[in-house]
Parts: C-alpha cells; structure tokens; sequence
C-alpha cells in the first residue's frame, strides 16, 4: 500500500474551510479553483496509492479543522499536518488539548518559504513552539524551498533532537538548471541529523520544461545516499504540481527514480517511512508481522 505523503485540498470560494489562501491569487488559474480529495481519487487508485497525508496550505488555524472533516471523511488511511502559531507558544498549547483529541492530526506545518521573516524558524519562541510540539509527539514539516531556509534544518534539528523534522521537497533541487551546489551540500547537512527526513516531492514544479527520470535522477540519488532509504518517502504534491505535470506523470517519473533499488528499499521508500512518521492508523500486515511483501 503505497503512501502519498503530500497532498493538498482547498477552497478558493471559502465554502465550508472558511480559509482564505491569499497566495492563490498569485499563481496560474490551474491552482485557482476548489480542489477536494474526490478529484484525485482516480489518480490515486491508478497507481495503488492506499494511504495519504493532507497538508496544510494555510497559516490558518481554521483549515484544521477542514483538513480533520476531509481526513475522516476519506475513505484511506489519512492524516493531517495542519498549522499552528509556533510563534506563539501559549496558544499552541492551548490548542493542542483539541487538536490531539484527533488521531489523524499528526504534524505542523508553517510556510516559511513565504514568511516575510526569513529567520522566522529561527526565533526563540519558534524554538518554544517546536518544544511543545515534540512533547506532544508530533512532527514539523519544513518546506525549507531556498538554501537560506535548508541551511536552517539541521540547525532546528539539533535543538530539538526529539522533534521529527520533514524536508518537504528534497528543498527544491535545482533541476531545471542542472546546477548541483548549494544545494546538495545542504542537503547532506540536513541529513546528517538523524532527526530529518525527507520527501522525494515537488521536483516537477522546479524542472524546467523536461520532466523526465534521467533528470531527476542524480538529486534523487543524492538524496537516497545522504537520508538512505528508511529516511525517505514519496509525495505527490497535488494539486500544486498541475501547475507543470499530470499526476500521473509525477507519479511514474519518480516511481522510474527509485527502480534500481531493492525492493525492500522501495517499500521503505513507498510505505513504511511515511507510515511511521506520520503515525498512519491501520499499518498493513506486512508491517506488523516485519515482512515486507
């Protein structure tokens, strides 16, 4: 049961989520329109993708609550990285009481790459909030997509050895210009704590007009030797990545990624490391048992 540990869903007209997504406006008219779990559901069945993570696409306590209605209306196994104002330490934890009373509610996410504070993660009540977050056991999803912000990563992570930290995105490679450093330097400096992981996820929106395995593939590879495989999971990214590929070419183009390696490596890639991170309900047999089919 492969996992997709990405994937987004909001409302442009407010409807039941009540949220207002201010960058939407910003983007192609491709984004700009209501996207629900019911419009990807082909995709997913197509590709055997079985289990699910919704993150958040808002700085918004209210798309919460969204985002827990979409969870335990889906009919897969899904959780919720929402958001809350880390910044803020007494309200997080005066939120956190509800939010954890929700199983499926297992991380935070802040969009620091579209904080007007670049040092935003960086901040002493930041760090309390991410204190609050690791004793409550749940995960922060970094979506460190400029080298300023990756070169934070292992800096929060050694701060907080018992916090998860999730790189969205590989922190966007520079794939559509071949270029390799900063960024792969970084990259091995977020892994070296063993307190990241990483998603193979949004590559398509940073590869130019070629969307293709053998680009890909190099920034893949590095990622695999610097997290290796039970650091890893796979992501969607719908529906951003509509904004540059299908789903379905997102998909097979990473799936083509990891075909060299073994298969106990893929179903750590593809299933185990996304089930134990985000602490996904129902954890197949073969996980149970330890025997990956």
């Amino acid at each position: 049961m492969t996992v997709d540990s990405h994937v987004h869903i909001w409302r442009v007209d407010g409807g039941t989520f009540g949220v207002e997504y201010d960058w939407l406006t910003e983007t192609s008219d491709v984004l700009y329109r209501n996207y629900a779990l019911a419009d990807v559901q082909p995709e997913l069945t197509e590709h055997g993708v079985g289990a699910i993570v919704l993150v958040q696409a808002a700085d918004s306590v209210a798309e919460n609550r969204a985002l827990l209605a979409a969870a335990t209306a889906s009919p897969h196994p899904t959780a919720v990285v929402g958001w809350l104002p880390l910044h803020r330490p007494e309200l997080v934890a005066a939120e956190l009481p509800g939010l954890r009373a929700h199983p499926e509610f297992v991380g935070v996410r802040h969009m620091i790459h579209r904080d007007p504070d670049p040092k935003w993660l960086l901040r002493p009540e930041v760090s309390d909030g991410l204190a609050l977050l690791a004793d409550a056991g749940l995960v922060f999803d970094a979506v460190a997509e400029r080298p300023d912000l990756l070169a934070q990563v292992p800096l929060i992570a050694r701060d907080h050895p018992d916090l998860t930290i999730v790189l969205d995105h590989l922190g966007k490679p520079p794939i559509a210009t071949g270029d390799w450093q900063p960024w792969a330097g970084l990259l091995a400096e977020a892994a070296s704590q063993p307190n990241v992981v990483a998603k193979i996820s949004g590559l398509a929106t940073v590869s130019g007009t070629e969307i293709t395995a053998e680009r890909w593939q190099p920034y893949v590879d590095h990622a695999v030797a610097c997290f290796g495989p039970e650091r890893l999971m796979v992501g969607g990214d719908w529906p951003f990545t509509l904004t540059a590929a299908s789903y379905r070419t997102v998909w097979q183009t990473t799936l083509a990624t990891l075909a060299h390696l073994t298969p106990a490596d893929r179903v750590q890639i593809l299933t185990e490391v996304a089930w134990r991170t985000y602490q996904l309900p129902l954890a197949p047999t073969w996980m149970i048992e330890g025997e990956p089919e």
